[in-house]
């Protein structure tokens, strides 16, 4: 459990729930960070983690079981999604299959990280719009921006469904008269979203000093154009030659959304589409954690080839290696924390 909890990033999460940013307690925690780089990590994980300790006694276990609770979350409403695209007898099958593939998914929601948050409310978010109940899309949708930064894709996404396809029309109709037929008032509820954003950058403006602090946290933000910077051996977050399987998860992602395209599905086409072109600028090796956000999607694009025996025979064979490859990447991917006594 010591190296459960001491993977990559959940000891830094543990300082932001025990400090919330203030600065002078930041520089309690063992490690040689600048107190900035700490507003690259959202607040919603790590306040979760603080209410989850009262109740389980230490930061480190709570941060676990909130990841554990978080992880039960978004296998719940992929189970509610997938139901709309998949018979009944085949749900609990593709909920399985969510549940431990790919790897580095499994993984994520082993150990201390904002990921199973993140995703939970994604899903339940796209869940609920799809249904038009756009109050539960939008708290949803603020939970996932309140986790993760790239929350705001999902709101970028929704402006794309909502008003692309009227475009042709405004530059023939009243402006007044456009803007009556998008019928606007409905998807208010949705301005939840960079509003909460709006309220983190106020937070940072209160504890650093610094309304932008998420810009200024340092090398978190790995984004570069032109696109394809992953493949620059030498960048600092790449630092390898061997990337071959990065073309398999540019290829999957670019079938599914195809895919989803071809069914007229048009929420998790846009969703997909926006998600997956923000990765073609990601220059980090580990691309296929910033892909995980469009990993339900692109499951359903292939729900029709998953839910075959053929699927189900490949991945009982897939079961070893998937497990293999978790158990070497949990014990390797550790924090060197050198006195835990301030983390507990």
């Amino acid at each position: 459990m010591a190296t459960i909890v001491a993977n990559y990033d959940g000891p830094l999460y543990i300082v932001v729930a025990k400090s919330l940013y203030n600065i002078a307690k930041i520089q309690n925690f063992p490690f040689t960070l600048p107190a900035v780089y700490y507003a690259a990590h959202f607040p919603l994980y790590p306040i979760a983690i603080t209410l989850s300790s009262f109740l389980v006694g230490n930061f480190p276990y709570s941060m676990l079981v909130v990841t554990v609770l978080s992880s039960i979350l978004a296998i719940y409403f992929f189970m509610k999604l997938v139901g709309e695209y998949v018979e009944k007898k085949d749900v609990l099958w593709m909920a399985f299959v969510f549940s431990i593939f790919p790897a580095r998914w499994l993984i994520v929601r082993s150990v201390g990280s904002p990921e199973p948050l993140f995703i939970a409310g994604i899903i339940a978010s796209v869940y609920y719009f799809k249904k038009e109940k756009y109050w539960a899309a939008g708290i949803w949708g603020a939970i996932a921006q309140l986790t993760k930064s790239p929350g705001m894709l999902l709101f970028i996404s929704y402006l794309a469904i909502i008003f692309l396809p009227k475009i042709k029309k405004a530059a023939t109709t009243d402006f007044s008269h456009w803007v009556k037929s998008i019928k606007v008032a409905k998807y208010l509820p949705l301005l939840l979203m960079p509003i909460s954003l709006f309220g983190i950058f106020y937070l940072y403006k209160l504890t650093y000093g610094d309304f932008f602090a998420y810009f200024h946290s340092g090398d978190n933000i790995h984004l570069f154009f032109p696109p394809f910077q992953i493949f620059n051996y030498s960048a600092d977050w790449v630092g390898t030659f061997w990337l071959e399987e990065i073309i398999f998860i540019y290829l999957f992602g670019f079938l599914g959304i195809q895919k989803l395209i071809q069914k007229k599905d048009v929420e998790l086409s846009w969703i997909s589409a926006i998600f997956f072109a923000s990765t073609l600028f990601v220059a980090h090796r580990d691309l296929l954690r910033y892909s995980l956000p469009i990993l339900p999607f692109i499951l359903i694009s292939f729900s029709d080839s998953i839910v075959k025996k053929e699927f189900k025979s490949a991945l009982l064979l897939l079961i070893i290696p998937i497990y293999l490859f978790a158990l070497a990447y949990i014990s390797q991917n550790v924090m060197p924390v050198s006195d835990w006594a301030s983390l507990l």
